[in-house]
């Protein structure tokens, strides 16, 4: 044990790269895949390469790092694999926009001399995120890091591929997909963000073809019509039903489409009339497969104009290419009105413009047969969600599973492993290593989606197809912590190619994190700028505090409010335990503490109860962490920290420190060591720095680093029920007496009288406790009796049928004590009258600001409050 002094102060910036360069040192962090320990291992959901810490990662980090040193504690082989995703269409943005910065346009270079711009990006920004990572306190393996670009990663994603060809699940085909007309290429659901803008609603006349009738349809993108192909109306509609088989005559083209019926029209809404642009609506798409309709492309990759209209509209952008719509049906007498709207246009997140829905020749992967087993792992409980309720939003979307889009019109990523024939581009060949003859073929220019190669993390990241023995220890991983916003995304798929690849499992249990939203509950968001710089926080209060805060208002399911006051909390617990922990550490010998034996040693009933609740403690934590509610588990260690250990057994140890029993003073100081050591145990996978640098002090020459110590699981059948009452006894008798004292304004340094009527067979725990009352009340003498009669002036409080009466005489000055209260009393009534008055009156609660209002009910509330306790402190004295 070291015989230093523990400093006055906490120094986390110091301490923490002390003891992260010590653990990484020690080899702490590494996974042995040749170890016969229970293996527990966990991959991180890799951050884009292009990414800076966030509080969302703060959450979801410290939660993985929680599971993985609470496993390396039990003494399991654990194994947290780091690493980063190449982010496709994130990172050729920003390399895009670095050119452009330069004057260097993505279009004037050839695909190689792009990427080794792209490569020469990605060394210089792309580790930054790691770094900060470490200094969250993160223990993952650091040897095993993976990139999503590696070499060793690009091969099980292309081998992947190749498997999936040859069993003919991959395909290419033409099908509408989200285009970005930034980056021109397709881009996935996750990467457009929705947003609520204000707008027009056109209402157009189209004449039915041979007569002087019209049919009016409406829409918020005039541009689009002249790709229509037909107009719909609900086949039960009795406006139209002898228009359905003619046709309209299409304005500004000429074309002349059919009038079809389809239940998807909504009667009620509008005029019951839909234009039909199959090329660029989804729900126009599914129309125009079910009535075998033309499909128009009327646009260009950057969602200009292209030659499939008018030759006036050609090469308009689509913005002009509204506005000329609209002059033209207005001119022409086809503009029947425009509406404002409210619409809910999908941006692409990169791009930051409006997607097009865009016809465009791409690889498909089926998904029914990779389904059917990932839809069966959930719901027979092979894999569980955290929370429950997520698994039928998983459900929804499995079971309406389509045919996934996997290519991508960029550069920076996979490319597709297919080479044309440049004699016959219809001959294929598809492999990892290319054609034996390259100069006879052309590869194919898309690359993969980022998913399609993040859905291969958990066993791409361990050299899947080659090692075996790292699959066969660390595969399946133990648990899954991500956003529930990517079940989709990532955690259906990645459950897909468990069982396509390895015909199992990928992980066995799934936390989804919560929302973070601030104390609006507005969602953090860059944009907002309402999201906290997470190293301004770790300056100010600490990594530790801010982990250990975190993580303490992170109920399961719930939506995060995050407020700095829960990090204040966390701070000020980590200076509680600092300070308790000096206090004891100060008390103890040179040598450390006295060698006795708890499990043999006579134990006075305050280190029965510490230790029990200890225990206790230890195995509410357990269970909590077991079922993966985070906030419980800290609330535990924090109540029983601050609660138990130090507002009431430091105060009963003082008593020994500093009494005349050499003996009880010795089992004080090993009993308060004990706790200390397994709350820093329990402590420690929230809160590593702070734990281990306090641990140094107190650990043995036996004893370990605190990182791989012993985990306290602790024991149902150690349960000490009798010290737990007797010790409830003493708190609340403890307790009384204190409130007593602050209510009636005692001052501290005066020591009172304690008469206790009715002991009720307490006498003798009384009695072994007397010197704690007397202490911990500031009691001078203590008279117990069963008759006793209750002396003059004095405050009465009953605990568990006790009557506890402190005698007032001589401790305050009562005639200026009930002039006081008498006072107050007066002035209350007086407030009390007018608030009543006040919500009493209809014109007040009907007209008045609903916040006004609510703030005289609360004054109502408060004032009660205390008018009470001041008349009951006022009947007690007189």
């Amino acid at each position: 044990m070291s015989t230093s002094q523990i400093d006055k102060t906490y120094n986390w910036d110091k301490l923490e790269d002390h003891w992260y360069q010590h653990w990484l040192e020690k080899g702490y962090f590494k996974g042995d895949p040749d170890s016969d320990k229970e293996p527990y291992s966990i991959v991180i959901p890799p951050p884009n390469v292009t990414g800076m810490l966030t509080m969302g990662h703060v959450l979801n980090n410290t939660i993985q790092d929680v599971l993985i040193r609470k496993a390396r504690m039990e003494g399991k082989n654990a194994c947290w694999i780091p690493g980063t995703d190449h982010a496709s269409i994130a990172t050729e943005s920003k390399v895009v926009k670095m050119l452009e910065k330069q004057g260097i346009s993505k279009d004037s270079l050839s695909r190689d001399e792009f990427m080794t711009h792209a490569w020469a990006w990605k060394e210089k920004y792309g580790g930054i995120i790691i770094n900060q990572l470490k200094k969250l306190g993160c223990s993952c393996d650091w040897d095993r890091e993976r990139f999503t670009m590696d070499e060793g990663y690009s091969r099980a994603v292309l081998e992947a591929f190749v498997q999936l060809y040859h069993k003919g699940l991959i395909y290419k085909g033409h099908r509408l997909v989200n285009w970005c007309p930034v980056s021109k290429s397709a881009i996935s659901d996750e990467e457009v963000i929705h947003q609520d803008k204000n707008g027009k609603l056109w209402h157009f006349r189209y004449p039915i073809t041979g007569t002087e009738d019209y049919l009016v349809v409406a829409t918020t993108r005039p541009e689009t019509m002249l790709g229509d192909t037909a107009v719909a109306v609900h086949p039960e509609d009795e406006r139209y039903k002898n228009s359905i088989g003619k046709t309209v005559t299409l304005p500004l083209v000429g074309r002349e489409i059919p009038i079809i019926s389809d239940t998807y029209v909504d009667k009620d809404f509008g005029t019951g009339c839909v234009k039909v642009t199959p090329a660029h609506d989804p729900n126009d798409f599914a129309m125009g497969e079910r009535h075998d309709l033309e499909f128009i492309n009327i646009m260009n990759d950057d969602a200009s104009m292209n030659s499939e209209v008018p030759n006036k509209f050609q090469g308009l952008s689509r913005e002009s290419a509204r506005k000329t719509v609209e002059k033209e049906m207005e001119a022409e007498g086809y503009l029947d009105k425009v509406e404002d709207y409210s619409n809910n246009i999908g941006f692409s997140e990169r791009g930051n413009v409006p997607i097009e829905f865009y016809i465009s020749e791409q690889w498909y992967l089926k998904m029914d047969e990779l389904a059917k087993p990932a839809l069966d792992a959930v719901n027979d409980g092979q894999i569980k969600f955290h929370p429950a309720h997520w698994t039928k939003t998983y459900n929804h979307w499995m079971e309406n599973i389509k045919d996934w889009c996997i290519s991508r019109q960029l550069w920076w990523g996979h490319q597709i492993p297919v080479w044309y024939n440049k004699d016959n581009p219809q001959q294929l060949h598809v492999s990892v290593d290319g054609p034996e003859d390259p100069e006879n073929w052309t590869q194919d220019e898309d690359v993969l989606d980022t998913w399609a190669s993040s859905w291969l993390w958990p066993f791409a990241v361990q050299a899947w197809p080659e090692a075996e023995k790292n699959l066969k220890t660390f595969y399946p991983t133990d648990a899954l912590v991500t956003g529930p916003d990517i079940i989709f995304f990532w955690v259906a798929r990645m459950i897909m190619s468990g069982y396509e690849f390895l015909d199992d499992i990928p992980f066995k249990d799934v936390y989804f994190t919560s929302i973070l939203r601030d104390e609006t509950g507005k969602k953090f968001s860059k944009s907002l700028g309402n999201s906290p710089d997470p190293f301004d926080l770790f300056k100010e209060y600490g990594t530790d505090a801010t982990r250990f805060g975190t993580m303490l208002m992170a109920p399961q399911g719930l939506d995060v409010l995050f407020s700095n006051s829960r990090l204040e909390i966390g701070r000020n617990f980590m200076n509680k335990l600092w300070n308790a922990s000096r206090f004891v550490h100060m008390n103890l010998e040179r040598g450390g503490a006295p060698k006795i034996d708890l499990e043999s040693a006579e134990l006075d009933l305050p280190e029965r109860w510490i230790l029990s609740q200890l225990n206790q403690t230890a195995i509410r934590v357990n269970h909590q962490l077991d079922r993966f509610h985070f906030n419980e588990a800290a609330k535990a260690i924090y109540e029983f920290t601050w609660g138990d250990f130090c507002d009431w057994y430091i105060e009963i140890a003082k008593t020994r420190f500093y009494g005349d029993d050499p003996h009880k003073a010795d089992v004080s100081r090993v009993v308060a060591v004990h706790v200390i050591k397994g709350i820093l145990t329990l402590l420690h996978p929230y809160s590593p720095f702070i734990t281990e640098e306090i641990w140094s002090y107190f650990r043995n020459d036996a004893d370990s680093d605190l990182i791989v110590s012993p985990w306290l699981n602790g024991n149902e059948s150690q349960a000490d029920t009798e010290a737990d009452t007797s010790m409830g006894l003493l708190k609340e008798m403890v307790t009384a007496v204190r409130t007593i004292r602050s209510r009636m304004n005692v001052p501290p340094g005066k020591k009172a009288d304690l008469v206790i009527r009715n002991v009720n067979g307490h006498q003798s725990n009384i009695e072994s406790f007397d010197d704690i009352i007397k202490t911990l009340g500031r009691i001078n003498k203590i008279t117990l009796g069963a008759n006793l009669e209750k002396p003059d002036q004095s405050a009465t409080a009953v605990v568990q049928k006790m009557e506890l009466f402190v005698p007032l005489k001589g401790l305050i000055d009562l005639d200026q004590e009930i002039a006081r209260l008498s006072k107050r009393l007066d002035e209350l009534k007086g407030h009390l009258v007018g608030v009543e008055k006040k919500l009493a009156n209809e014109n007040f609660v009907n007209r008045a600001p609903e916040n006004v209002v609510a703030h005289e009910k609360q004054n109502l509330q408060d004032m009660t409050a205390e008018f009470d306790l001041v008349k009951a402190n006022l009947d007690m004295l007189q």
